[in-house]
């Protein structure tokens, strides 16, 4: 039972703008620096690849993060792309899913000089941050990639965990 016939807390006018980036969707996934107690993760999903000598990735990050510190600090990150089951991992480390422990509980990760490693991801690069500006209300972090590490057999066609309209979403290979 309800006493209203519409959402308390909707907004008066949805934000056109804030509706187009739903509708954009992306592949989601996992920043992660630092080591030990210093390490820091992130579930990102705007982020591009874009080609050249040497090819670069571009994220949008949230510039009050955990992650944007420890980028600061340690210049360097490794991008895991997530699969479908992967999708709890990515909620902990969003904080939108409680995480007894701390998010890291949640996979199991390896030491690499770039930052900790989720040990099951099977497409991995290891960047280091070039520069990091503020765009709106995120900060854009431009990141040289020094390796790419793709797991052998690995054919794309396992279920990539996507972000489109606030849920995860897939689709089949």
């Amino acid at each position: 039972m309800t006493i209203h016939d519409t959402h308390p807390f909707a907004d008066a006018e949805p934000d056109p703008a804030r509706r187009f980036r739903g509708r954009l969707g992306g592949a989601v996934t996992l920043w992660t620096a630092g080591s030990g107690a210093a390490r820091a993760g992130l579930t990102v999903s705007s982020v591009v690849l874009a080609r050249g000598e040497p090819d670069r990735l571009l994220a949008l990050v949230d510039p009050d993060s955990d992650l944007a510190d420890t980028l600061d600090d340690t210049g360097r990150a490794v991008v895991h792309v997530l699969a479908w089951r992967h999708r709890d991992l990515a909620d902990a480390f969003a904080g939108v899913a409680p995480s007894p422990g701390g998010p890291f509980r949640a996979g199991t990760f390896t030491d690499d000089v770039h930052g900790p490693r989720l040990v099951d991801a099977t497409a991995v690069a290891r960047v280091a941050v070039e520069s990091t500006a503020e765009v709106g209300w995120s900060l854009l972090v431009t990141a040289m990639v020094e390796d790419v590490e793709v797991a052998p057999g690995d054919d794309g066609d396992e279920a990539p965990l996507l972000h489109r309209r606030g849920r995860y979403r897939t689709i089949e290979g």
